[in-house]
């Protein structure tokens, strides 16, 4: 069989990442390399050599692609996402989908219209630990889960002026990482009705008001269908003592179960199942996950798959975001 001709539109250092993982499953053909850095594009060709170098998305859907891979900043997202399926191409985006619930949807749609696999890089979803957590938490074993703790805070920023941004990034850290958290509570709890969500967002230790900045630190506390209460919080340039506090917690009336980073590490990952004061660790560093939802998109994609309609959760969680920003 043919394999799927893939593009890769943007490859920075995540979208080379993703690009590496799904070399190395050997499932598609790189056919083609856009980005308006000819350092990354030279980086990029590294990983594929013999893949032609075109001039931004008009260049990559005149190759006749079956998928593409986006790696972009966030206000292009949608855009090019409905572009590409528009033309019969499957997408792999990066988070966020879209900058509102309204761009997500549409996307969505897009996908749902042209009949082709659309999957945004929820990574965490694909860590081991993630996954046993997300077992223990639906087969029963912790009882009925009624509370659930989230946080991402980052002791660093990102280094590209447009996340800072309103109108290109859609926000700040909760755009950028609180999305994760959002998107883990929920798909670990199989997309329960969200029935309530209430934030507070700070910009500089101080209440963000009016919109010309976006949030550095956030809280939010969502009230589950059937009274699960979910609490999140994410940061940017936290004074934390480490270069990251990592975390996903869930407590039911059976035991716990947690998903936290080791030493401040953004790789190292260990959970563990509670049962009162004591315990069992699940799963341990080291693990190479991180490109994992490339690999596993590249593959559907090989085996010929098309719209899932699990890619609703994908607008759910934009719901949500829009909600802890309170539009």
């Amino acid at each position: 069989m043919t394999k799927p001709r893939v593009g890769f539109l943007g490859t920075g250092w995540i979208g080379r990442h993703r690009m590496e993982a799904i070399v190395e499953t050997g499932a598609v053909e790189v056919a083609g390399i856009a980005d308006p850095s000819p350092e990354m594009v030279a980086e990029a060709q590294k990983l594929a050599p013999d893949a032609p170098v075109v001039e931004g998305l008009d260049g990559l859907l005149a190759l006749g692609l079956d998928g593409l891979v986006i790696a972009t900043p966030s206000a292009l997202h949608a855009e090019q996402s409905i572009a590409a399926l528009n033309a019969g191409v499957a997408v792999f985006c990066q988070k966020p989908l879209g900058r509102t619930a309204e761009e997500a949807r549409g996307v969505v749609e897009a996908a749902r219209a042209a009949d082709r696999l659309l999957s945004v890089d929820f990574s965490y979803r694909f860590q081991e630990g993630t996954q046993r957590v997300a077992e223990l938490a639906r087969n029963g074993t912790l009882g009925r889960v009624f509370a659930a703790d989230l946080v991402f805070h980052n002791a660093y920023g990102p280094d590209k002026p447009w996340f800072y941004d309103p109108k290109f990034a859609g926000g700040g850290c909760v755009m950028d990482l609180g999305v994760h958290l959002v998107d883990l509570a929920l798909w670990v709890l199989d997309f329960p009705e969200v029935v309530d969500v209430r934030s507070q967002l700070f910009a500089g230790g101080e209440p963000l008001t009016g919109s010309d900045k976006v949030e550095d630190y956030a809280v939010a506390q969502l009230e589950l269908a059937g009274g699960t209460s979910v609490r999140l919080a994410c940061s940017w340039k936290l004074h934390a003592g480490q270069e990251a506090v990592i975390a996903a917690d869930f407590y039911g009336t059976g035991g716990g179960a947690s998903q936290r980073n080791v030493g401040g590490s953004f790789y190292d990952f260990e959970s563990r199942h509670f049962n009162g004061t004591g315990g069992e660790v699940l799963t341990r560093p080291p693990e190479p996950w991180g490109g994992r939802a490339a690999a596993d998109w590249a593959r559907r994609l090989a085996a010929g798959e098309r719209f899932d309609a699990q890619a609703e959760g994908l607008v759910r969680v934009a719901e949500v975001i829009d909600r802890i920003y309170g539009r």
